[in-house]
């Protein structure tokens, strides 16, 4: 049994009409029971690249440059949506960001839940109702036999969010993929609902990569962590890596814009400028244009080197502490 559940190798695509790839040359790796979670603001591909390991990007809008996606020891090409389209909603499930706009208003829950085990799993409808209410009370859903017969806007944002893993879970995939499966919710049920992943993940092995801006989210839930930044990923190591010694400029900037809650108070750190658009990327490090040690070396494309450990950057001046003084 190979020790990884799914490995990204050189994943680059952008769509139709683009001349500048969206992502490029993304490789990562998750390992069972583990969570992966992919950082960096909005506009930098994290969602994107999810949806391209769910085979959900529209086949005749995307230009797949190069990439294999190997799914417990399966090489897949990253271009074969049809082979990626018999994994989704069974080996390899997604949580979406806002379930109100996922969950199809017209049907009920448990019509919605049952489809996904009958696409994949066969058996009876009633059987198929069985596992979705099997799925809704794992989740912790309250009088779950009611709620099967109950339509989406009948639910609490926190209910629909269960729903959503529950749907997700319901065929007991290897890898899940939550894209800010928290964000529309206050933090009472952002606990519960990361309690919720982290607790059916212990319990079945189950690999999670989960995409978010929130820092205060990843230190809690993260093995390991991926910077991404305009397609392509910056940094990647443990989180205690990251967190303690973080080398990319981008990285400490996103770590430097987290407000404190002790202390003198004092202006909040930002980064300046924005994510640059497709069809605007700058030659070499895409994050040159924002960074505060740029120099000419940086029109060329810095590798994904070791510092140490698997803490891994791209960046021409890292490890920081010693290359800058240097300079």
């Amino acid at each position: 049994m190979p020790r990884s559940l799914i490995e990204v190798d050189n994943l680059s695509f952008g769509f139709r009409g683009q001349a500048t790839d969206l992502v490029e040359g993304v490789s990562l790796a998750l390992n069972r029971n583990e969570t992966l979670c992919i950082v960096g603001e909005s506009g930098c591909g994290k969602s994107v690249t999810a949806l391209s390991l769910m085979g959900l990007l529209p086949p005749d809008a995307t230009r797949i440059s190069s990439g294999t996606i190997t799914f417990e020891g399966e090489a897949i090409p990253a271009d074969d949506f049809r082979r990626l389209s018999t994994l989704r909603g069974d080996r390899m499930a997604m949580i979406f960001q806002e379930p109100m706009t996922s969950l199809n208003p017209a049907y009920k829950i448990g019509d919605q839940i049952t489809e996904a085990v009958r696409a994949h799993r066969g058996g009876s409808k009633a059987e198929a109702r069985d596992r979705a209410l099997q799925a809704l009370e794992q989740v912790g859903i309250p009088a779950a036999k009611q709620r099967l017969g109950e339509y989406p806007h009948q639910l609490s944002g926190g209910m629909r969010q269960r729903v959503m893993i529950a749907m997700a879970l319901v065929n007991d995939p290897s890898v899940l993929i939550a894209d800010e499966p928290t964000t529309a919710l206050d933090v009472t049920v952002q606990a519960q609902i990361l309690d919720l992943i982290a607790s059916l993940q212990d319990r079945s092995g189950m690999g999670t990569i989960m995409i978010t801006h929130d820092l205060g989210v990843v230190a809690q839930v993260a093995t390991r962590v991926a910077v991404m930044y305009a397609g392509r990923i910056v940094e990647i190591g443990t989180a205690q890596e990251i967190f303690d010694d973080p080398q990319h400029p981008y990285t400490i900037g996103l770590m430097s814009s987290v407000p404190k809650l002790t202390g003198p108070r004092q202006r909040l750190s930002t980064v300046p400028g924005l994510v640059p658009t497709p069809d605007r990327m700058p030659e070499g490090c895409r994050f040159a244009t924002r960074c505060p040690f740029a120099q000419s070396v940086c029109a060329t494309v810095p590798p994904l080197a070791p510092v140490a450990g698997d803490h891994r950057v791209a960046c021409h001046f890292a490890p920081l502490e010693t290359r800058l003084e240097a300079v």
